[in-house]
């Protein structure tokens, strides 16, 4: 005759099935990301409901939809495990090139053209000397930040640019309700993911981050999946930098400074893992929202505009946390 001596209760079906829904959600790719956004949107009602408000939303959206575009690039250099500290400066000139370029006549199609040069060289630089000199990408893409930075001082002078009226006026519209920049940074994550998760090439680049030694195994040359990276963060840090100068009326040579933390913590708090080949761009983009958010209910009730940085760095260690608590719950008992 035994004895049962284990001291936990029983676990029925029933038991069973609801302490694993939340881990199974919270473990989905947007499971987290999504919980803790519907969340931080009841607190808001609670604490701080103006920021709620229509006239709140719009005009905390386009500030989270250049941040997601921004974090949207920056996932997919972080699931070939890199990083991308170029951001910064890449937003910053990209203004000042498009903004310029119009000021002084040129046509739209220039325009265009000029702005993707600028970016595509950024790009090329930081794949250069990450994947062909095999410099840390920490390192490079700081080297390569500080290259930009300069080049932003020769062009500006020192000197703000204004946005162009056309710009700004289309930065205004609101297609469907929904301001100009998050309109767009919804077709940007939504590309993007649908190019991870519904694509051969997607998942090869997957393949390429998990473990390059078997991508190259199979015929995919990790160097080029790197290479194609680089250029997304740059396009999309960009298009985030013309965005958010339209959006702001001017380009200053600070533009994209405050944009470095935040986009590398929206996709940890996404869930991308640092170690490369998984995450979502859809997560991360709710990220970006989420952590928009986060900072005006900080800013509501009083806080100073200092703490964001604080706030975005408490959320970057409450997201690892949760999900390597996740991850221990998720293990079978021995």
């Amino acid at each position: 005759m035994s004895i049962d001596t284990d001291p936990r209760p029983a676990m029925t079906p029933r038991t069973r099935g609801r302490g694993s829904l939340l881990v199974r959600v919270l473990r989905h790719p947007s499971g987290g990301v999504l919980v803790a956004l519907v969340v931080l949107c009841a607190v808001c009602l609670l604490v701080a409901p103006g920021t709620l408000r229509l006239s709140s939303l719009h005009a905390m959206l386009p500030l989270a939809g250049a941040l997601a575009i921004a974090a949207a690039g920056q996932t997919l250099v972080i699931q070939q495990r890199g990083f991308d500290i170029s951001v910064p400066a890449t937003m910053t000139l990209s203004a000042y090139v498009c903004f310029r370029s119009i000021g002084e006549g040129r046509s739209v199609l220039m325009t265009v053209f000029l702005c993707l040069a600028t970016v595509v060289v950024i790009g090329f630089v930081n794949a250069l000397l990450i994947t062909r000199l095999a410099i840390t990408p920490l390192i490079a893409t700081l080297a390569t930040n500080a290259l930009v930075t300069g080049a932003v001082w020769v062009l500006s002078d020192g000197s703000t640019t204004e946005s162009p009226a056309g710009l700004v006026e289309f930065i205004r519209l609101r297609p469907l309700g929904i301001p100009a920049v998050a309109a767009i940074a919804v077709v940007v994550v939504l590309a993007l993911q649908f190019f991870l998760s519904r694509t051969t090439a997607g998942q090869s680049f997957l393949v390429a981050g998990a473990s390059p030694s078997a991508a190259r195994v199979v015929g995919i040359d990790p160097r080029w999946t790197a290479t194609t990276a680089y250029l997304v963060s740059a396009g999309c840090a960009g298009l985030s930098g013309i965005l958010l100068g339209a959006y702001a009326t001017s380009a200053n040579n600070t533009l994209g400074d405050s944009y470095l933390l935040p986009a590398v913590a929206a996709v940890i708090v996404g869930g991308t893992p640092l170690k490369g080949g998984a995450g979502s761009v859809l997560a991360s983009g709710l990220a970006a929202l989420f952590l928009t958010q986060l900072v005006q209910l900080t800013l509501s009730v009083g806080a100073p505009t200092s703490s964001q940085l604080l706030v975005q760095s408490g959320a970057i260690v409450a997201a690892v946390c949760l999900r390597a608590l996740v991850r221990d719950r998720s293990q079978p008992l021995e």
